[in-house]
């Protein structure tokens, strides 16, 4: 711990790119077919070598997994089917030895209704943590994003308890400065062991609107959400939440649904700044509305307008926060790319975002190209809100119709297990794995990609060296051209008299290369490229080709 007095430095975060682990279905280290931190700790070397600086932890922690760790038991300890706190610990200091940072998620907006808090709760009025959620006599008209209406009736308490998301995650009561001093002895918890930040999950949530008033339709499964994103007080709980940071050189990481421009500045910049980045959703909403819902043709255009947006506005003035996949959400080749052309559509995704100003986050999988799980059966998904989707809506579709729909927007394609090889299993387990294996693993694995000079995996070690090698990449202004080309992504990134140009093929086909006005007569090194043989005559790009070169 460093005292607060002395000057913070949190831009570490700025040169660093993350991997994210959900721990499930990372590695199964002691033979059950669920994902732990033995497997992790086996695991690390590996993550090493991709070029990344730290580890994100989804939740780790006990949990009954009706959100399989978003709704959490205990926010002290480890869930036992990953292993313990001594092996956390273990985890930990090798990653430190290795040098890379962890971070962890911190859950505060709701807990498991099995948690001993709400256990308590619900006993009634008058015990000590009555008051740590949300109940009312009588519901307001909010839905939950998850399972239908907002509002659980519980026989124990004989009262109604708010959940915003499913109903075994009742929503904490943020303005009970008790629950407040919960989370700040949650954060020194894990701080005081070491742990160098946290990614805050729905952290625009946590603040109700006094009253709890009826809301207006805004989003299928999502009324009442204009009382409860960016609350009343949610920036001045964020502050307090801060002040523990300030105590250590750690850095937060917020994720904020349906955030704006305009209210993320108000986290990142300013007298209310509380989040050192944030998570936005914007990008991912290319060939959907809300991932779940209203799916359409995916739009290069909406894609870019977003990813500059965000580097525009934030630009001088805040830190981007960049993915294209994680455990939220479908893979990213299956949706923005070609599973046809599999290796240049997933190295061509790289590149459109790896080199765009900010801290890069990599989805376990992504590097190696894991692509959409397609099951027979909505019996067979697990995902709470992909069997709430698909009971829910376009029930006059057929089953083969609405499981379609489920097959592109499921959370469950995020999270089969890892593709380590093409041993039984993929090599995850030795035991028949929690979830089902994606039937590609034979070709998309880790081992054979490792003895691929040319594959996923290690043009994304490539990448990301080159991002480490150039404080332009890092620092430098971005500059979008061509944005309503429906093929092609093409940007730059400027630092004093360097100049990277990055050109992305969005197209099936071949195209012709555009060269914006400043490039025109000007020969740059190509640093990078996504195909190893000749390029095509009269400058055309191959399909779904990648370039990126030095001025």
């Amino acid at each position: 711990m460093s005292s607060s007095s002395e000057v913070r430095n949190r831009d570490w975060y700025k040169r660093m790119s993350f991997y994210q682990i959900w721990i499930r279905s990372f590695a199964d280290g002691n033979g059950d077919g669920i994902g732990d931190l033995y497997g992790v700790y086996d695991k690390l070397d590996y993550i090493k070598s991709l070029g990344v600086d730290g580890i994100w932890f989804s939740p780790i922690y006990p949990s009954p997994n009706a959100d399989f760790g978003y709704d959490i038991s205990d926010y002290k300890n480890i869930h036992p089917e990953y292993g313990d706190l001594d092996q956390f610990k273990k985890v930990l200091n090798r990653a430190h030895e290795l040098g890379m940072k962890v971070i962890m998620d911190l859950v505060v907006n709701h807990t498991s209704d099995e948690h001993p808090w709400f256990i308590e709760s619900r006993k009634g009025k008058d015990n000590p943590y009555s008051d740590y959620y949300i109940w009312r006599d009588k519901p307001n008209n909010w839905d939950s994003l998850f399972e239908g209406e907002a509002w659980e009736y519980d026989k124990i308490r004989g009262q109604y308890y708010l959940h915003i998301f499913a109903k075994k995650q009742p929503d904490l009561n943020m303005d009970n400065p008790k629950v407040r001093e919960e989370v700040k002895s949650i954060m020194r918890f894990w701080l005081d062991m070491g742990v160098d930040g946290f990614r805050e999950d729905v952290i625009n949530f946590i603040s109700k609107r006094e009253g709890l008033p009826n809301g207006l339709p805004f989003l299928p499964a999502a009324k009442g959400m204009s009382h409860y994103k960016d609350g009343p007080h949610i920036h001045e709980y964020l502050a307090e939440f801060r002040k523990v940071c300030d105590e250590y050189d750690c850095f937060q990481l917020g994720e904020g649904p349906m955030t704006t421009v305009k209210s993320a500045l108000n986290y990142l910049t300013g007298p209310t700044k509380s989040l050192d980045m944030m998570f936005s959703f914007d990008h991912m909403m290319a060939d959907c509305f809300f991932t779940e819902y209203m799916h359409r043709p995916f739009s290069l255009v909406k894609l870019k307008k977003a990813f500059t947006k965000w580097q525009k506005a934030l630009d001088g003035k805040g830190w981007n926060a960049l993915y294209i996949e994680n455990h939220d959400h479908p893979r990213i080749i299956s949706r923005y790319g070609s599973e046809h052309h599999w290796r240049e559509s997933g190295t061509m995704l790289a590149v459109s975002y790896l080199f765009q100003q900010g801290t890069p986050f990599i989805y376990q999988g992504q590097e190696i190209g894991m692509m959409n799980i397609r099951l027979t059966s909505i019996d067979q998904y697990v995902d709470v809100s992909s069997k709430t989707n698909y009971n829910t809506y376009h029930l006059k579709e057929s089953v083969e119709k609405r499981l379609q729909r489920i097959h592109v927007s499921s959370r469950d394609s995020s999270r089969t297990p890892m593709q380590w090889d093409d041993s039984p299993h993929a090599g995850f387990s030795t035991a028949e794995p929690w979830f089902f294996v994606n039937s590609n693993y034979k070709k998309v694995n880790v081992a054979a990609e490792e003895k691929d000079d040319d594959s996923i995996l290690n043009f994304y070690r490539r990448c990301i060296a080159l991002r480490k090698s150039s404080d332009t990449l890092i620092y430098g202004k971005y500059n979008e051209f061509f944005p309503k080309h429906k093929e092609l992504y093409i940007y730059e990134r400027v630092l004093n008299n360097e100049r990277y140009l990055i050109v992305c093929s969005f197209s099936r086909l071949p195209h012709r290369m555009r060269t914006p006005d400043p490039y025109k007569g000007k020969t740059g090194e190509l640093v990078l490229c996504n195909y190893s043989d000749k390029p095509l005559k009269d400058d055309w790009l191959k399909p779904y080709e990648a370039r990126v070169y030095r001025y």
